[in-house]
């Protein structure tokens, strides 16, 4: 028997993303100066049209404590729902990245970053998706990333005809891809807080 049989190879075990995945992805924020730029930092870019919006939560265990080594990425369509990707028709701003990166505060769990609101986007399906804002999330603890969604609480009648929204059955799991509008400073801020498992669990997608 080789060490390339069937029979000889072993399942690799499974690994988490850390307790530094953070430095390796998103050093700056960590205090480490690596980068001469970091990577997807910045969402929007100066000349992107639209409301200027700040999205901001935490991510909590199953007890409800916030987890504090959590990475976060976002991706998003411009204001007129239209994506920096060269397979999307129409053209983005100059600067338009539609991505970023960011990791939670050590001290409080908290994460945040500043963009555009997004507009709403054609879906695969030929059907109109509400304007939402994609979310990746690992951390130590976590095997796989785990993928979801923002949607806005003042888009009721878009969210209603999501189809991605709609595929979820119980309206209590819907509420869990809703951030929550509010104004702070005269800055418009939508309130996202993710919970990884147990009683109202954030619904993950299977991407």
């Amino acid at each position: 028997m080789t060490s390339n049989t069937p029979e000889y190879l072993k399942e690799t075990p499974s690994q988490t993303a850390g307790p530094y995945v953070h430095i390796g992805l998103a050093p700056g924020a960590a205090g480490f100066d690596i980068y001469k730029q970091e990577l997807g930092w910045d969402i929007a870019g100066p000349n992107a049209k639209g409301e200027r919006i700040r999205v901001e939560g935490v991510v909590v265990d199953g007890i409800g404590s916030p987890i504090k080594d959590v990475l976060l990425e976002a991706w998003q369509a411009n204001s007129e729902g239209v994506y920096a990707h060269p397979e999307c028709e129409g053209d983005v701003e100059e600067g338009f990245r539609g991505w970023g990166r960011v990791i939670t505060d050590f001290e409080t769990g908290e994460w945040g970053f500043d963009t555009v609101k997004p507009g709403a986007t054609m879906g695969r399906n030929g059907r109109m998706m509400a304007p939402h804002i994609n979310l990746w999330i690992v951390a130590r603890g976590i095997n796989i990333g785990l993928n979801t969604r923002i949607y806005f609480d003042d888009e009721v009648d878009a969210n209603a005809n999501d189809p991605v929204i709609n595929l979820i059955e119980w309206e209590k799991r819907r509420a869990t891809l809703i951030a929550k509008r509010s104004e702070r400073d005269g800055q418009v801020v939508y309130r996202f807080d993710v919970k990884i498992q147990g009683e109202d669990e954030t619904v993950f997608f299977d991407i």
